[in-house]
């Protein structure tokens, strides 16, 4: 078992990591059930209902304690304001107080969902994420933002809500699709990328080991990416100084990328930002920040795991300045600025504030010009 605290004062909660938690889940989380004649609240998306309810449940009925369950349908469309009245409504219902604890059990759609619905119930109340997901367990769940998504754009209605507990079981993993596992790895190599050139080295040589969920090299990863988030958001809790921005390497990028196919399965957020990362070293690289050769390794070990490394490997039929067209939406933005997340090398990200966009177009014509295949 490894326990990860993310500290912040008041706020403070711990990350617990440890294989086949979901088949004793009562025990874990016991410090954050309700009333013994109270029901515990859960969250889900329909497929990790079917996986992963009957273990929950058996964990539950053990010690007598009953379960209500709240079913969204899979995919970014359960993050709207339909599906968040209608959850709300449930909780109250409920009889959900300020000091009760919501569960959300799957991946980031549905704690941004749950947590975003604990946040303004009653001023806000608990809410405990246990993610299913690789990409949840090493990014959306840890760090407190949560959101729904609008027509103007992907999570621009939301709050800064921590949760109490994070409780992964990587077991979870095992039935895991093999495109899902792909784009949470992105968000993996993304801390080694942003701030630890030698844990960006050891998933060269081992990120197919990852990838194929070899328990000790899964671990590893899924705790290394925890902790550096864990430090980031200790120091930049709201993304006020800068430091958290760092967060969003590859985002920028990916998620007009993201727009672009519709916030569709054409694209995985995960697969967006493998995407945006490749971009994003290319475009340091462009502005003299950052060596061609460390551009193009960024851009192979995204390609050596399966992702997608080159834009033109996207159906898409539209220039540089549409894609940055969906950049002005960005919740970034300010006085008719975009901060771009660059690199100065592997392991060392920066926030540039002085990016043109007009310079941004050019460069993604570019590389929707390039039919070339890079080979890896």
């Amino acid at each position: 078992m490894d326990v990860i605290p993310v500290e912040l004062g008041g706020r403070s909660y711990d990350v617990t990591i440890e294989a086949g938690l979901l088949n004793r889940l009562s025990a874990v989380a016991s410090g954050y059930l309700p009333s013994a004649d109270q029901a515990i609240p859960f969250v889900a998306d329909r497929n990790t209902h079917e996986r992963y309810s009957q273990a929950v449940s058996a964990s539950f009925d053990a010690v007598g304690r009953k379960l209500e369950w709240f079913i969204v349908e899979p995919g970014e469309g359960a993050k709207t304001w339909p599906v968040l009245e209608k959850l709300t409504d449930w909780l109250l219902a409920l009889g959900v107080t300020r000091g009760d604890h919501v569960f959300a059990l799957g991946g980031g759609v549905v704690g941004d969902l749950t947590g975003f619905a604990c946040a303004i119930l009653k001023r806000g109340c608990g809410f405990v994420q246990i993610p299913t997901t690789l990409l949840a367990q090493v990014d959306s769940s840890v760090g407190g933002k949560t959101a729904i998504n609008t027509g103007a754009g992907k999570n621009l209605i939301g709050a800064f809500h921590q949760p109490s507990a994070v409780l992964i079981d990587p077991l979870t993993l095992d039935t895991l699709p093999d495109r899902e596992m792909g784009a949470g790895y992105a968000e993996v190599l993304k801390y080694g990328l942003l701030g630890d050139a030698d844990f960006f080295a050891w998933l060269e040589a081992n990120g197919s080991k990852v990838i194929a969920r070899e328990p000790a090299a899964l671990t590893h990863a899924i705790a290394t990416s925890i902790r550096a988030k864990a430090r980031i958001v200790a120091e930049d809790e709201r993304e006020l100084s800068g430091r958290r921005a760092l967060l969003n390497l590859g985002h920028t990028f990916g998620h007009a990328l993201e727009a672009e196919t519709g916030f569709s399965q054409e694209l995985l957020h995960g697969e967006g930002v493998a995407l945006g990362m490749v971009l994003a070293a290319r475009y340091s690289a462009r502005r003299g920040h950052l060596d061609d050769g460390d551009a193009e390794r960024t851009a192979c070990a995204i390609a050596q795991v399966g992702l997608r490394s080159e834009i033109t490997q996207l159906s898409l039929s539209c220039s540089g300045a549409k894609l940055v067209d969906h950049m002005r939406h960005d919740k970034k933005m300010e006085g008719g600025t975009l901060p771009f997340l660059l690199l100065n090398a592997v392991g060392d990200a920066f926030l540039a504030r002085d990016v043109k966009l007009d310079d941004v177009t050019a460069f993604l014509d570019e590389q929707l010009a390039c039919n070339n295949q890079a080979e890896f």
